[in-house]
């Protein structure tokens, strides 16, 4: 009987440690806190101000992050609309090679291949056909498409990638497989108003 009692109270203690350590994963490899992206242009959910947009300057907007991981060594930050109508998100911005002591961008970042700021800093290919091709372009939803959300995705790295400038979303995604220490998300809206 003692054995048997003794034996469910082992098995117990490892299912509960094991939920507790699951749970914990949030944080990632050991940072002790989550990483966070923000924005002083606009709140998590809210409206990205007609600045940022196709309907404004069309600049990238200012973005800061915090609680990063100990051992990162660059940053990737890529921005889509999975609202878009089109078999895949929209792609709006692509930028990676971002120094791991970084903490902001600062607001209208040029549309070049190779940045000065933040140094070493790479853009690669938006969804866009025609025009500026490289680097960030703003909401610019059909009118009357409804409400879009657009996904501003920071992931923090433990290794360099390998890339030449002008890379698109999905080679981003592949080089940075198996690389990942922590990723933060900052969503924003934007909507079109149909006008005729």
């Amino acid at each position: 009987m003692g054995v048997k009692w003794w034996c469910a109270l082992l098995a117990m203690s490892v299912f509960v440690g094991c939920g507790s350590s699951s749970s914990s994963t949030v944080n990632q490899r050991g940072a002790g806190r989550t990483m966070r992206l923000t924005s002083p242009a606009f709140e998590p959910s809210r409206s990205i101000p007609a600045k940022y947009t196709a309907d404004g300057e069309d600049i990238s907007p200012p973005l800061n992050w915090a609680g990063v991981p100990e051992g990162t060594q660059e940053f990737v930050l890529i921005c889509d609309d999975p609202d878009a109508p089109t078999p895949e998100p929209w792609v709006h911005w692509v930028l990676y090679k971002i120094p791991g002591h970084v903490r902001s961008l600062p607001e209208g970042l040029p549309p070049d291949p190779r940045l000065n700021n933040p140094p070493g800093a790479l853009q690669g290919l938006n969804s866009w056909q025609t025009g500026q091709r490289i680097g960030y372009r703003g909401p610019s939803p059909p009118p009357g498409s409804g409400v879009h959300h657009y996904h501003f995705r920071l992931y923090a790295l433990d290794a360099p990638l390998e890339l030449k400038p002008g890379a698109s979303k999905q080679e981003v995604l592949q080089a940075m497989q198996g690389h990942i220490l922590a990723q933060a998300e900052l969503i924003g809206t934007y909507r079109r108003i149909q006008t005729d």
